[in-house]
């Protein structure tokens, strides 16, 4: 069965960097367009970013010039570097299989990224 386990997250202060990565197994990762989203309280949950089996990378504005996101087909993992944060980034973050129609069909457990000012 498709599962996506999420490590890293924690607590930073502002201007601080942290590095998410997401571990998938069950089916095969090197087709799969993988994203990023987070949910802060309160708010709608937002895509942070994708990365397609091209390669190719997509960012939402609000993080552009400061998260990077990867993949690494042989390990089957996706990463989220996290540079400069701010604390409107603090949200919890999902690690996200996107399927032929670039939807989410498959989420990981979601961590906690805690930004301080």
């Amino acid at each position: 069965q498709v599962q996506l386990v999420q490590f890293g997250g924690g607590l930073v202060q502002a201007g601080g960097s942290l590095r998410l990565s997401c571990a998938a197994s069950g089916y095969i990762f090197s087709i799969y367009s993988m994203s990023w989203y987070r949910q802060a309280p309160g708010k709608q949950r937002e895509l942070v970013a994708t990365v397609n089996s091209g390669f190719t990378t997509t960012y939402a504005d609000s993080v552009k010039g400061r998260f990077t996101i990867s993949r690494d087909n042989a390990k089957k993992t996706v990463t989220l570097q996290m540079n400069s944060l701010k604390p409107e980034d603090t949200a919890v973050y999902y690690c996200v299989r996107l399927n032929g129609v670039r939807s989410p069909d498959f989420w990981g457990q979601g961590t906690q990224v805690t930004v301080s000012s």
